[in-house]
């Protein structure tokens, strides 16, 4: 199968459907060099993207920031699923992703950072640096306490917040290339499944500024690869409690009690 990156440029106003940011009216392929889809990944990961470079992989990642700077919702690749991701400082725009996808204003959304430095700003962390970089980039939402810097109409219900480095260039080189962090959560409506491919989820492209299609991710024949995320919640000194147990459940916990000593907060 292609490994291309189709940017798929879908017009609002055509479709008739409410929807953040503009639409630029036709669809636009913007591809990216051989190999730089979704791979199969080690320990329990699902998807592990090749690097990506030149002119087309540019191409995409600027049309993404800039649908995302003019406050639109973007569907995105990640190392797990697909997702929609827009600027967590736009409080327009977080609404839009909970319209989108009909969702439930009490569930909070992740945000999604390039790297770990930048988490230092919108956190307070309570664990050493290493363990963050041992988690981070890969499949894994670590939830610790939001700091000030953070939109305070995102997740206002919480002093906490989930925070993502996908292990997958393109989101990487995407939240380097925006103003702040982004929000993100997965490609389908509420309730439904997680999305392996754009064609699952393409009910939302209507509502949707852009859609960057980065092939199929993982095995789309396999439930696991379904999984999302594990999230796992170090905002108690010490102490870690499994939120989701995703795709990464057994090397994170591994990691978390066997090299630093954290124990499960039931204990």
């Amino acid at each position: 199968m292609a490994r291309a990156v189709r940017v798929l440029a879908l017009a609002l106003a055509a479709e008739g459907a409410p929807g953040p940011g503009p639409g630029p009216g036709r669809a636009r392929l913007v591809p990216l060099p051989p190999g730089s889809g979704a791979r199969p990944g080690p320990q329990g990961a699902c998807g592990e993207a090749a690097e990506g470079g030149g002119a087309g992989w540019r191409e995409a990642v600027t049309a993404a920031a800039a649908a995302l700077q003019a406050g639109g919702l973007v569907a995105v690749p990640t190392d797990t699923v697909y997702g929609v991701a827009c600027l967590a400082q736009d409080s327009a725009a977080v609404r839009g992703i909970y319209s989108l996808k009909g969702r439930n204003g009490a569930k909070p959304l992740a945000i999604c950072l390039g790297d770990v430095e930048r988490l230092y700003r919108y956190c307070r962390v309570n664990v050493p640096d290493e363990l963050l970089r041992d988690l981070l980039p890969g499949p894994v939402t670590l939830v610790l306490e939001r700091s000030e810097e953070l939109n305070k109409d995102l997740n206002p219900f919480t002093s906490l917040v989930g925070v993502r480095i996908p292990d997958h260039p393109f989101m990487r080189d995407l939240a380097r290339a925006c103003p702040g962090p982004l929000a993100l959560t997965s490609a389908n409506i509420s309730s439904q499944g997680s999305t392996l491919t754009v064609l699952e989820f393409q009910d939302l492209w209507p509502q949707l500024s852009l859609v960057i299609d980065g092939g199929p991710i993982g095995d789309i024949q396999s439930p696991e690869c379904r999984l999302g995320s594990t999230v796992v919640d170090l905002s108690v000194s010490g102490k870690f409690s499994i939120i989701r147990p995703g795709c990464a459940l057994t090397p994170t916990v591994e990691i978390l009690k066997k090299k630093y000593g954290l124990v499960p907060e039931s204990s």
